[in-house]
């Protein structure tokens, strides 16, 4: 997968997860913003999906800004790797299909491997069997941080 393809299937899944997830800005954003913002898209990506024109024109700059420093980013504490084969582990269980089809191919692109891949959709799921036993079963949080050397 091409670089482009990579940033343009992270953009989609970000697109979709900050729709969910999104900072308010601090200020409104005006349509210079805006069009900025598309220039930086179509200059990053070589073109501007078409899902972008769908997200809200106020919520564009911050949410792209958001991918570019994170996501995109080379210069971050986690590798491309890590964060592709975290947001894979969290979109098996949102479900989302675009966001583990995008994120397969982006761990695939940074070099993981099929097992690296399924052990990473595989602790998301022991994550949230856990989780589900914890919280329905309302074991104690003081409890269970004292057994489990935490406290």
């Amino acid at each position: 997968m091409s670089a482009v393809s990579r940033i343009r299937n992270n953009l989609a899944r970000a697109m979709v997860l900050g729709s969910v997830l999104a900072i308010p800005a601090l200020a409104p954003a005006h349509a210079d913003d805006y069009d900025a913002t598309l220039k930086d898209i179509q200059s990053t990506m070589g073109g501007v999906p078409s899902f972008v024109k769908q997200f809200p024109k106020a919520g564009l700059p911050g949410a792209w800004a958001e991918v570019k420093a994170i996501e995109l980013s080379d210069n971050t504490a986690l590798s491309p790797k890590v964060k592709s084969l975290i947001s894979l582990a969290v979109a098996a269980q949102i479900p989302c299909s675009y966001c583990i089809w995008s994120d397969t191919q982006a761990a695939r692109k940074a070099g993981a491997t099929d097992q690296e891949i399924q052990e990473a959709v595989a602790m998301s799921a022991l994550t949230r069997h856990w989780s589900t036993i914890f919280n329905g079963m309302q074991v104690d949080f003081d409890t269970f941080k004292k057994e489990m050397a935490g406290e």
